[in-house]
């Protein structure tokens, strides 16, 4: 199945793999993220971890790609999306067996880059707004309706007809976030 109900075990499977990840980074100046809808509670999901692994100073990237290829990843480039590094497995590595048992897509970030504020507003919002929440997974099993369960597609589908949902979400978190400043501020 392309999208499943919620499960409480995805929260587990992050904070696996995050021990593993900030035990490879130790010593740099890196924060582990839980990003994608299995990061919303209650939100149906692909049973894929999304993490984002965020850095602010230009130098550290570099030893992350090292040390990331150090537990078996490799760097696979922005693949097309700024802002956004993507690592990939590229070998089992038995010292880390639950890199290879749970399915996940890892991404490294600069803090200020408009990939990670984009992945943190949309998590945000969609936790703190249950409306919102109930519309995005609607349109996700209706889009996995539509593609019969196929990744690829579901994929297609959901980059056509997501997008100006996912966007207007964003923009709204942005002006949620904005106002929120304002406030303090005042």
């Amino acid at each position: 199945m392309v999208v499943e109900p919620y499960k409480e075990s995805w929260v587990g499977d992050f904070s696996a793999l995050k021990r593993v990840l900030e035990e490879a980074l130790t010593n740099l100046p890196v924060s582990v993220e839980h990003v994608g809808s299995t990061s919303v509670p209650g939100l149906a999901a692909k049973p894929v971890i999304d993490i984002d692994l965020i850095f602010d100073q230009p130098i550290v990237f570099d030893d992350i790609k090292s040390r990331l290829e150090a537990i078996g990843y490799y760097h696979a480039g922005d693949q097309g999306i700024a802002g956004r590094e993507v690592f990939k497995r590229a070998h089992a590595d038995p010292a880390h067996t639950v890199l290879d048992s749970i399915p996940h897509h890892l991404y490294v970030c600069r803090a200020d880059s408009d990939e990670w504020q984009k992945h943190r507003l949309f998590r945000n919002y969609l936790i703190a707004h249950e409306n919102a929440r109930a519309h995005y997974q609607r349109l996700k099993y209706d889009l996995a309706r539509a593609a019969n369960q196929d990744r690829k597609r579901y994929a297609q589908l959901k980059e056509q007809q997501a997008t100006a949902f996912i966007n207007d979400i964003i923009e709204k978190a942005r002006l949620d976030e904005t106002r929120t400043d304002s406030n303090r501020l005042s």
